[in-house]
C-alpha cells in the first residue's frame, strides 16, 4: 500500500475528526445520565475555587465553563473530553515530526493509541485523568523545544503547562520528576543551560495560589488521594503483591497496542545508541514514570488504580516507532490499516454494546426523569425558584444538574438545617433517605426512585 506524502495530513486531519465524532455520539446515544466524575465537576466548579476536597481546581473549571455555556446538555461534556484527548494528539503529532524524516512514521505513531483503551472506551468520563492529556502532552512538548531552542519562551510555556498539569492531577509530577532525570543527565554531560530556571519561576507563580489554599484546607486533597491507595491496610505483602499487579495491568493494556504495531515491521530488532539525546528524552519521558509509580506501590505499599495511568501513554507511540523505525515496512501498513480498522470499530462498538446490556450503571441512573418530576411538583406548590439542593453527591449533584433554576448543591442532611429553611426567596429541595425526609420535612414530601424528596419554599 502506497502513501503519497501530501496524503498524511488529510488521513490524520480524518483520523482526529472520525475519533472526536464518534466518542461524542456513542455515549451520548446509549448514556441517559453523566457519569459520577463529571456530574461531581460540575457542581464543585460553583465559585470556581481554588481546589475541591477530592482533586486540585482544574478537572471543575473546564465543565465548569462548558455549563456556563451549555447548561445540562450532556452531549457537550462528551464532547469535552474528546477535544481533550484530540488536541493531545496533535500535540504529540507535532511533537512526532521533529523525530522522524518520514511522516508516515509520525502518523503510525500516532494511530498506534487508539490501541490503548485510555485514548478511546474511557475517554467519555470527563475527569481528572483526562484533564492531565493535553497539559501531559504539551509539558513534554515545550520542555523538548527549551532542551534543543532554548528560548525564554519554550522555556515559559513548559512551566506553565507544567503548573496546570499538576493542577489537574497530583500524579502529574511523575512526569516533573522524570524530566528531572533528564535534566540531571544534561548536567552531567554539560548540556545544561540555567535559562530553564525561567518555568520553574513560572510554575510556582502559576501553583502559589493552589498551594495557599491547599494550606489552609488541611491538605485535603492529599488526605483523599492517600486513602485511594489502600496504605491504610496494613498488610505487608500488599509492597509485593500490588506492584506486581500493577505491572500485569499494564501489559494487558498494551497488547493491542503492540498487536497493532507488529503489523508494520519485518522483526522486533533494534539497536539502542544511549549517545542519542532524542532516544534518551523518549525513554526518560515513557518509562521513568512507569518505573517510578511501580517503586511508590513497592515502597509504601500503595494500591495503583488503572486509571491512573491514563496520561503515561501518550508518547508510547513516539518511543516505539523511533527504536524500530529501520524496520518499518512500508509495504506491510495495509495491514497495519486494516487491524487499525478494526480495533477503531470494534471499541466504540463495545462501549455501544455494554451501555445498552447492562443496565445497572451510574449512566444509567433516571437524573433528568427524577429533575423533571421534582420541577413539576415544585411548580405546583411554591411561587419562588429553587435555589439549593440538598443530599449526596450523586443524587443531589444530579438535581442540581438538571434543574430548571441550576441550583447550588449541599450535602448536609441534618434536621435543624432543613427547620432554619423556611419562607427564604429562594427555595430548597432535599433528596435522600425517604424514611429521615419523612421524619424532618417541614414542607411538602413525596418519593419517587425509591428517593425521598423534601421541598421547601413559598407556597401558592
Amino acid at each position: 500500500m502506497e502513501i503519497k506524502k501530501i496524503n498524511i495530513n488529510k488521513i490524520l486531519t480524518f483520523f482526529l475528526f472520525s475519533h472526536l465524532i464518534i466518542w461524542t455520539l456513542v455515549p451520548s446515544i446509549s448514556n441517559t445520565n453523566l457519569p459520577l466524575d463529571v456530574i461531581e465537576a460540575i457542581v464543585w466548579s460553583d465559585g470556581w475555587p481554588l481546589g475541591w476536597e477530592k482533586h486540585p481546581p482544574l478537572s471543575s473549571w473546564f465543565p465548569g465553563i462548558f455549563f456556563q455555556i451549555f447548561g445540562n446538555q450532556d452531549w457537550s461534556y462528551y464532547l469535552l473530553s474528546q477535544l481533550f484527548v484530540i488536541l493531545s494528539f496533535i500535540v504529540v503529532w507535532k511533537f512526532s515530526l521533529d523525530f522522524f524524516k518520514n511522516k508516515i512514521h509520525s502518523l503510525i505513531s500516532i494511530l498506534l493509541l487508539e490501541g490503548i483503551y485510555f485514548y478511546n472506551f474511557t475517554t467519555p468520563e470527563f475527569n481528572v485523568n483526562v484533564c492531565q492529556l493535553p497539559f501531559w502532552a504539551l509539558t513534554v512538548y515545550y520542555c523538548w523545544k527549551g532542551v534543543k531552542q532554548d528560548d525564554n519562551i519554550s522555556w515559559l510555556l513548559f512551566g506553565l503547562f507544567a503548573a496546570l498539569g499538576v493542577l489537574s492531577k497530583y500524579l502529574f509530577i511523575y512526569l516533573l520528576v522524570a524530566i528531572d532525570v533528564f535534566f540531571i543527565y544534561l548536567i552531567i554531560k554539560k548540556r545544561f543551560n540555567y535559562k530553564c530556571l525561567v518555568s520553574l519561576i513560572t510554575f510556582f507563580l502559576v501553583l502559589t495560589p493552589h498551594l495557599v489554599w491547599l494550606s489552609e484546607n488541611d491538605y485535603i486533597t492529599i488526605t483523599y488521594a492517600l486513602s485511594r491507595t489502600g496504605t491504610d491496610e496494613i498488610n505487608y505483602l500488599n509492597h509485593l503483591f500490588y506492584p506486581f499487579i500493577f505491572l500485569g495491568k499494564q501489559v494487558g493494556i498494551l497488547i493491542p497496542f503492540f498487536i497493532m504495531f507488529v503489523f508494520t515491521i519485518s522483526k522486533f530488532k533494534a539497536k539502542f545508541n544511549l549517545k542519542d539525546k532524542k532516544l534518551l528524552f523518549l525513554l526518560t519521558i515513557n518509562i521513568i514514570p512507569i518505573i517510578l509509580m511501580f517503586l511508590t506501590s513497592l515502597t509504601i505499599g500503595a494500591k495503583i488504580r488503572t486509571m491512573w495511568m491514563t496520561p503515561f501513554y501518550l508518547f508510547s507511540g513516539v518511543l516505539i516507532v523511533y527504536i524500530f523505525q529501520s524496520k518499518i515496512i512500508l509495504s506491510k501498513l495495509k495491514y497495519f490499516f486494516l487491524v487499525f480498522l478494526i480495533f477503531f470499530i470494534i471499541s466504540p462498538a463495545t462501549y455501544l454494546y455494554v451501555s445498552s446490556t447492562q443496565t445497572d450503571k451510574r449512566t444509567d441512573y433516571p437524573g433528568k426523569k427524577i429533575a423533571t418530576i421534582v420541577q413539576e411538583k415544585w411548580e405546583d406548590n411554591f411561587t419562588n425558584k429553587i435555589g439549593l439542593v440538598g443530599g449526596d453527591m450523586w443524587h443531589g449533584g444530579n438535581l442540581s444538574y438538571n434543574l430548571k433554576s441550576k441550583p447550588k448543591w449541599d450535602n448536609i442532611l441534618e434536621a435543624k438545617k432543613i427547620k432554619t429553611i423556611k419562607n427564604k426567596e429562594d427555595g430548597f429541595v432535599l433528596i435522600g433517605d425517604e424514611y429521615i425526609l419523612s421524619k424532618i420535612c417541614t414542607g411538602v414530601f413525596f418519593k419517587v426512585e425509591n428517593r425521598g424528596i423534601c421541598m421547601i419554599g413559598i407556597k401558592r
